[in-house]
């Protein structure tokens, strides 16, 4: 099989799946059981893998366990949180081909492919998580791995994302990465869109002109 020549590499928390709250009171409930100010620990957590939090904030004695508890919070709501996706994610993702698209994300694959289910969505089979690659972002090793196993140049991938973290990630990465799902632009963002259903229409197009 001919490999594509280009693909959308998208975020999926905040980006497709507007998860966010659910994410902050997970690690509110997470940090009150570790006596960890809840606020500090949630601006850690969106910029680093929940492995990478959990490192940063606890001895090593502590972290094992520490983890397991924020992985059960996390897998009770994937079954029984409430969340909903972006307009415009299912368009997308049924909109290109499956080998030419991937999920980038900070979870873990199960949780991501959970909740899809859950909301309807098409999963791509090329799926970057947590334990993908031994750093996350901000480095770019997640988006270039998912190129890889998609069998494109990485130049010709474009990353829809929604944080600082991601977007420097695709950007370190050499791809062309455009925000979502926010007011003003993240820094660095080649283009910005207030919000995912505004970007679909132009992220379908960018898969299309390059073929």
């Amino acid at each position: 099989m001919t490999p594509p020549s280009s693909a959308v590499l998208f975020d999926v928390d905040g980006t497709l799946v507007d998860a966010v709250a659910n994410q902050r009171r997970i690690w509110a409930a997470w940090s009150e059981r570790f006596g960890l100010d809840g606020d500090e620990v949630y601006a850690l957590a969106l910029r680093t893998r929940p492995v990478d939090t959990v490192a940063e904030l606890l001895p090593q004695a502590e972290r094992a366990g520490a983890l397991a508890h924020f992985d059960d919070l996390e897998d009770d709501d994937v079954r029984d949180g409430l969340y909903t996706a972006f307009h415009g994610a299912e368009r997308m993702l049924r909109a290109l081909d499956a080998g030419r698209c991937a999920l980038v994300t900070a979870n873990l694959r199960q949780r991501v492919e959970g909740r899809f289910r859950r909301l309807g969505l098409p999963v791509p089979a090329v799926i970057v998580d947590a334990e993908t690659t031994a750093r996350g972002k901000p480095h770019p090793d997640p988006y270039l791995a998912a190129a890889a196993a998609l069998g494109v140049d990485p130049a010709r991938c474009l990353v829809v994302e929604d944080s600082p973290s991601g977007v420097a990630a695709g950007l370190a990465a050499g791809m062309t990465v455009w925000s979502v799902n926010g007011a003003a632009p993240v820094a660095g963002a080649h283009r910005h869109f207030p919000t995912l259903e505004d970007a679909a229409p132009d992220v379908i197009a960018f898969a299309a002109s390059l073929g």
